[in-house]
């Protein structure tokens, strides 16, 4: 009953993104007929996009991508953001002119629309679907492609819309072939494109050749807002560790993956507080006060009551470790910390009962074995 349960529960994380992509490609080349296919399409399309945010914000919250630029030195397996920073201000105006493109199309019945409102909607999906082709050439990998899936179904969404406004066009010019020829512009202009664009056909086309202006007046506006021509480009260029980056990120740290090692390392410095780098298994660490009372605890643990230490740090490296990989940010780090910090003072308290000299006993931890021979003799040695 375990298995099935486990299986229902990978089905509905990993099954569910994949059969709604397949569903939506097959929209894209089936024709809708009959009320209640177009029903299914609205069911599945909502469900696409509510959970399509909830799935790629906790592959995110999950993954080691971090959301610093290229130049900010890393720890261990982490990555860093595949979108630049400071072109934040470009992407959401893309995103959002994308988003109100769609929203046009979808939501505004065809009859209450010229064709150049559509061509315009249209215009500005492009937006949307060239930030989501981009986005996937830059994240696609094997352990990142699931990240794809919410963009490429965007784009699916976006193609069966455009593909049924035509058919549904062509429907409603062979229903009303005279309703048509009664809109007329005052401009000559607008007036020869609304012709031309009766025919449902060129919409695309037109589309594309409109996007052009509208591209380069979004571009235009960014710039009055300090963001750099090129900042679309550069959003994902001026990265690394992914496909289209071009940048080289100093080489990423290496701390152990020790629980309160990870909260040290990874927490906001005024929260936890970070002392100095030691070494533990050969490697560098980043210290903090709370880690070397810990350890000088266990130490303690060890020397006193050795077969109690033994079932303490069975404990800790079952549940320890495990919960040491799901801190993937300094705000999961900060809780930790501030979480552990009972223990910590129950911690102290024990080893100022134990131990002549505590503070010392805390100084020498994670300290390199000569150091701490050196430190430790200096100490008794003064003791009288």
């Amino acid at each position: 009953m375990e298995e099935v349960f486990t299986l229902l529960i990978l089905f509905g994380l990993l099954g569910a993104p994949l059969i709604l992509t397949g569903f939506h490609i097959c929209c894209l080349f089936v024709r809708e007929n009959g009320p209640r296919l177009k029903k299914w399409r609205v069911i599945l399309e909502v469900t696409t996009l509510f959970l399509g945010v909830i799935y790629s914000t906790g592959f995110l919250a999950i993954s080691e991508i971090r959301g610093a630029d290229w130049q900010v030195q890393l720890y261990n397996r982490q990555r860093h953001t595949p979108i630049a920073t400071w072109t934040q201000p470009t992407i959401a105006t893309f995103v959002c002119v994308g988003i109100a493109g769609y929203l046009l199309l979808r939501l505004i019945p065809l009859k209450y629309m010229p064709p150049l409102v559509v061509v315009t909607g249209i215009a500005c999906s492009y937006m949307g679907i060239l930030l989501s082709i981009l986005w996937c050439i830059q994240i696609w990998g094997p352990d990142t492609f699931w990240l794809a899936l919410f963009p490429i179904n965007c784009v699916l969404l976006v193609l069966i819309q455009i593909k049924n406004l035509m058919l549904q066009w062509k429907e409603l010019q062979w229903e009303h072939p005279d309703s048509e020829e009664k809109k007329r512009y005052s401009n000559g202009f607008l007036n020869k494109c609304h012709e031309k664009l009766k025919d449902a056909s060129a919409w695309p086309v037109a589309a594309l050749v409109l996007f052009l202006p509208l591209f380069g007046i979004l571009i235009a506006i960014l710039a009055l807002f300090g963001q750099s021509p090129d900042s679309l480009i550069q959003a994902f260029t001026q990265t690394s560790d992914w496909n289209l980056s071009t940048q080289v990120s100093p080489q990423n740290l290496f701390y152990d993956e020790h629980y309160l090692c990870t909260v040290a390392a990874g927490g906001h410095r005024k929260v936890v507080k970070p002392l100095r780098m030691g070494r533990r298994h050969g490697h560098p660490v980043i210290v903090n006060r709370q880690l070397c009372v810990a350890n000088a605890f266990e130490q303690i643990l060890e020397e006193k009551l050795p077969k109690t230490h033994r079932a303490v740090r069975k404990f800790y490296d079952t549940y320890g470790f495990p919960v040491a990989k799901l801190i993937h940010s300094p705000f999961a780090a900060d809780v930790i910390y501030i979480l552990m910090k009972p223990l910590e003072w129950l911690f102290l308290l024990v080893l100022y009962f134990t131990d002549v000299r505590p503070e010392n006993r805390i100084a020498i931890q994670y300290l390199p074995p000569t150091d701490q021979k050196r430190l430790r003799n200096a100490t008794y040695k003064n003791k009288y």
